[in-house]
């Protein structure tokens, strides 16, 4: 790198941490100023100009603030509330810049390679904007071009985050969040590559290959750089959009389905989970499945997790714990994931958790996800866990936890938008029943092999 862009990467990278530096002090003085000199703040006030500030952002601390706000007691709930509405919406790239930037990862003459264009990105994405192109064979594509400088970006946002959590740990110590960080910066330093993320797309293609319902892009690899993306473009919709038209039971039924099959059969079958489960990374359509007749178009794979095969027998054990109230087979699925020194009283307590989680699954009938009467149900349960942890001394969280954690709470949230019913038993049972861990080794194996995934 030149000694001019170090300097605009190190002034650009300053300009970031003073604008979200203001934010971060200001939620320390005001939690302190409650919790020590007991004076009463307007925290609702305060985060709706945390929200302000980092919205304003072009993306990596966004993701965090959207993720933090699904884990349960991550932050403080006045703020969860308000960075819950976070949407990406950086500034666009102007054509002039695009056009720098394409030359920059395929070569001056880089138009020559597509038979179309469009100099006006079609949707913002977290790290970068996309475009829509034709290639010369006429299909359609979808190019996914990173903003500038973005590695020196997500390093200040980490900081701030470790800053921000440090503050907060101070305040109240019931859960330790090191791990859930650590995990955190991995994958949002991994979402930089974008050559990663075209194996990711090749292997769900993979994995989902023949799933109802469910579609996934191609990537297009001689077009694909570590800051490019181009993947085959998929006819859609955002989901949101469609159920403002307020669509027949049906439909929505068949959306929560086709999702609970994009989120779960890589996982029960592979070991591997999509950990960015928000609205904005799937699209509804018709499916030309008659059979189907609606589906979703999976998007976006920059944060994928992949467990160990152990990691899956501890969530079935916790779901047959659940089902036969049985303590033993809880402590164990505790112990395989990574949780220590559970008390009786902690593992009592992080159960209220399980059953809020596993309760759909058990029961053999139609049902909601959550009561559709009650849209803060999951934050009440999740309230009640912390409580209870915090009166038996704190839990330190295993650091494989968090995005499995959240592509469930993400999904749990969706369906209840979707007011969806369905017997999720079934459709569990349909992915568990042959379970066996040195299978999904297997499958996990050949899946990354194949997709050519880097290992870590």
């Amino acid at each position: 790198m030149s000694d001019t862009r170090k300097e605009s990467s190190l002034f650009g990278e300053m300009r970031r941490m003073v604008r979200t530096s203001g934010a971060v002090t200001g939620i320390a003085a005001r939690v302190a100023g409650e919790r020590f000199l007991g004076l009463k703040t307007d925290k609702s006030a305060h985060a709706e100009d945390l929200k302000a500030v980092l919205g304003g952002l072009k993306g990596p601390l966004m993701k965090v603030a959207q993720f933090l706000a699904t884990v349960p007691e991550a932050l403080p709930e006045e703020y969860a509330q308000e960075l819950a509405t976070l949407q990406s919406n950086a500034p666009a790239m102007g054509w002039a810049f695009v056009r720098r930037r394409m030359q920059g990862e395929l070569g001056p003459a880089w138009q020559s390679r597509f038979k179309t264009f469009g100099q006006e990105a079609a949707a913002a994405a977290s790290l970068g904007q996309v475009h829509r192109a034709t290639l010369p064979d006429g299909r359609d594509v979808a190019c996914k071009l990173q903003y500038p400088d973005m590695p020196s970006v997500v390093e200040a946002d980490l900081r701030q985050l470790r800053l921000a959590l440090s503050i907060y740990k101070r305040m109240d110590n019931t859960l330790d969040n090191d791990e859930a960080l650590a995990e955190i910066a991995a994958r949002l330093r991994e979402e930089l590559d974008y050559e990663r993320e075209a194996s990711h797309m090749r292997m769900y293609g993979a994995m989902l290959d023949g799933t109802p319902g469910v579609a996934v892009p191609e990537a297009v690899p001689e077009l694909t750089t570590k800051r490019l993306l181009t993947m085959t473009w998929l006819q859609g919709r955002p989901i949101l959009r469609r159920l403002e038209e307020d669509p027949p039971a049906e439909e929505r039924v068949a959306y929560a389905k086709a999702l609970f099959r994009a989120w779960y059969v890589p996982f029960y079958r592979y070991g591997v989970i999509h950990g960015d489960p928000h609205l904005g990374n799937y699209q509804v359509r018709e499916d030309a499945d008659p059979e189907v007749r609606f589906g979703v178009n999976l998007l976006d794979f920059g944060v994928i997790r992949v467990f160990p095969p152990s990691f899956v027998t501890g969530v079935i054990l916790l779901y047959e714990a659940v089902r036969d109230g049985d303590r033993d087979k809880a402590a164990e699925a505790y112990r395989i994931w990574g949780f220590r020194d559970l008390t009786k009283e902690q593992m009592e307590v992080l159960t209220v958790w399980a059953k809020f989680l596993y309760e759909p699954l058990v029961e053999d009938r139609v049902r909601t996800i959550t009561p559709l009467d009650d849209p803060m149900y999951g934050r009440r349960v999740a309230m009640q866990v912390h409580e209870g942890l915090k009166k038996t001394g704190g839990v330190k969280i295993p650091r494989e936890f968090p995005l499995m954690d959240r592509a469930a709470i993400g999904l749990g949230s969706v369906f209840y938008r979707l007011r969806a019913e369905a017997n999720w038993h079934r459709m569990f049972m349909e992915l568990v029943h042959d379970f066996k861990e040195a299978d999904i080794a297997a499958r996990q194996k050949a899946a990354l092999e194949q997709a050519g995934v880097p290992p870590g």
